[in-house]
């Protein structure tokens, strides 16, 4: 169940974050709301993720797709350019939330 709330916690944040960028400055209502209550839904569901999953783990494993997801997003959907340090960065995120995972996430 940990596992599904840290899920559930990343793509509100992701989303929160995608919204951020359609705020432009928190100038246009709606995205910026949803950003508001992305982040708010994020924080909680992190939250109730710690009572199952070790902070640092969980913690790493939320910032860590987050950022690759984010990134993915920028490049799909804004226009942001792939380069080889940014792709390398990305590998090296995934790489270590797997080896979290193995070395005896709970």
């Amino acid at each position: 169940m940990g596992y599904l709330l840290l899920g559930t916690a990343i793509a509100a944040e992701v989303g929160a974050t995608t919204a951020m960028k359609y705020s432009e400055g928190f100038s246009r209502l709606v995205p910026s709301v949803l950003t508001v209550l992305g982040y708010i839904v994020s924080f909680v569901l992190l939250a109730q993720t710690l009572k199952t999953i070790s902070v640092g783990t969980a913690y790493a494993i939320w910032s860590g797709i987050g950022t690759a997801a984010i990134a993915t997003i920028g490049l799909l959907f804004f226009g942001e350019g792939m380069t080889v340090t940014k792709a390398a960065g990305m590998a090296l995120i995934i790489v270590g939330v797997v080896v979290l995972n193995l070395g005896g996430a709970h």
